[in-house]
C-alpha cells in the first residue's frame, strides 16, 4: 500500500511550487522572509542559546542603566581578592575550579557550583567574574562594530551603487585602499593608540574600517536593483532620488545587509580576541576574552582550565552568530526552496482528486 501510495505522489517541480505557493497566499514579504527563518532549527538554536548567553552575562554583575538599578547575583567583583584556594587541586596547582557537572549516578560527586566555579587566577582573583567581564566587553565590541561599520558600509555601498559614474569611482578606490591594508595592523595601531580609552572607543574606532566587504556587497546590489522595472516606473512617477533609494531598492536589498552585519559581528569578536592576545587591544585594568587567554597562556599545560572558560565563550558567541546569519541568508533568498514532505504531498493530491 505504501508503495502504491509513493507512486501516485507527484514529484514535478510545478507541484512543488503550489504547496509552497498555498503556504505563503496572502502573507506579505516580511511575513513569509520571518517564517522561513522561524522553520530554520539551526538559526532557531543558535538564537536561543545566544540570547540565554546575554542574559547570563549581563545578570551576573550589578548594572545600573539610566535611573534603573539592577542588582546581580554574583558575590565577587575583578577588584575582589578572596583567599586563594589550594586545597584538591591536582598536580598541587591552585586556584582549581570547583565547577562539577558530573551526577552522582555516574559516579561523580553531583551537580556543584562552588565557590570559585572557574577557579582563581594567580592572586586570588575570581575566575569567573573575570570571564564575565570579558565575555560583556566582547559582546559590546561586537554589537559596536556590527552598528557602525554596518551603517558605513550600507550607506558607502549604496551611494556608489546607486550614483555610479565619478562617485562610484572615488568611493570603491577609497575602498580598495582600506581592503589593501591587512585588518590586523589596522587593529593593531588603532588598539595600541586608543585601546586605553576603553572598550567602547576601541569598538567605534574598529567598526570605521570593517565596512568594506560590506559596501561592496551593498553597491552590487544597488547596481542590479536600480535597473529594475519598479525603479523606473517610481522615476516616471516622478520619486525622488532619496525616496527611490529608501523606499524601493533599499528594502530589497535589506537581506545582503542583515547577512553581511552578522557576518562583520562574528568576526569583530575574533578581530577583539586577536588584539587583545597581541596586547592591542582592551588593557588592564579591564578584562577581556582575548586579555585573559594572553595573560594566562603560560599556565596551559598546568592550569588548562584559564583557556577552556574564555574559549567557550568565543566560540560559542562566534558560532550562534554564523548560524544566525545562515538562517537569515535562508530566509532572505527567494531562491532557497523548502523541501516538500511526503504528508504535504499526499494532501495536495488528495485535494485535487476531490476537486478533479
Amino acid at each position: 500500500m505504501k508503495n502504491r501510495n509513493r507512486k501516485m505522489i507527484p514529484s514535478t517541480q510545478g507541484e512543488e511550487t503550489a504547496i509552497l505557493n498555498k503556504e505563503t497566499e496572502g502573507l506579505s514579504q516580511s511575513q513569509i522572509v520571518l517564517r522561513r527563518f522561524l522553520r530554520h532549527r539551526g538559526a532557531m538554536v543558535a538564537l536561543a542559546i545566544l540570547a540565554s548567553l546575554v542574559i547570563f552575562v549581563f545578570s551576573v554583575f550589578d548594572m545600573k542603566i539610566w535611573f534603573i538599578h539592577y542588582p546581580g547575583w554574583w558575590k565577587y567583583t575583578i577588584e575582589d581578592l578572596p583567599d586563594l584556594a589550594f586545597k584538591n587541586c591536582p598536580n598541587s596547582t591552585v586556584g582549581c575550579p570547583t565547577l562539577n557537572l558530573k551526577p552522582q549516578f555516574l559516579g561523580g560527586a553531583g551537580l556543584q557550583f562552588g565557590e570559585h566555579p572557574f577557579g582563581q587566577d594567580d592572586i586570588g582573583h575570581d575566575y569567573f567574574a573575570l570571564v564575565i567581564r570579558g565575555a560583556q566587553r566582547s559582546l559590546l565590541v561586537t554589537l559596536i562594530i556590527g552598528i557602525v561599520g554596518g551603517f558605513i558600509g550600507t550607506v558607502i555601498g549604496a551611494i556608489s551603487g546607486f550614483y555610479r559614474g565619478w562617485i562610484d569611482a572615488v568611493l570603491m578606490r577609497f575602498t580598495d585602499f582600506i581592503i589593501t591594508i591587512p585588518t590586523i595592523i589596522i587593529g593593531s595601531v588603532i588598539g595600541s593608540h586608543f585601546g586605553n580609552l576603553g572598550v567602547t572607543f576601541l569598538a567605534l574606532y574598529l567598526g570605521l574600517f570593517a565596512w568594506t566587504g560590506l559596501s561592496r556587497l551593498v553597491r552590487g546590489e544597488f547596481l542590479t536593483l536600480r535597473e529594475r522595472e519598479f525603479v523606473d516606473a517610481a522615476r516616471v512617477a516622478g520619486a525622488t532620488n532619496r525616496r527611490i533609494i529608501f523606499k524601493h531598492i533599499l528594502p530589497n536589498a535589506v537581506g545582503v545587509i542583515i547577512v553581511s552585519v552578522t557576518l562583520l559581528m562574528s568576526g569583530a569578536i575574533l578581530l577583539e580576541t586577536a588584539l587583545s592576545y597581541l596586547g592591542f587591544g582592551v588593557v588592564a585594568p579591564d578584562v577581556s576574552l582575548g586579555l585573559l587567554i594572553s595573560r594566562y597562556q603560560d599556565a596551559f599545560s598546568t592550569r588548562p582550565w584559564l583557556f577552556w572558560y574564555p574559549g567557550f565563550f568565543i566560540v560559542s558567541i562566534a558560532l550562534c552568530i554564523n548560524f544566525i546569519g545562515d538562517g537569515l541568508r535562508d530566509a532572505f533568498d527567494p531562491r532557497q526552496r523548502r523541501k516538500i514532505s511526503h504528508k504535504e504531498r499526499l494532501a495536495v493530491l488528495k485535494v485535487k482528486s476531490k476537486n478533479g
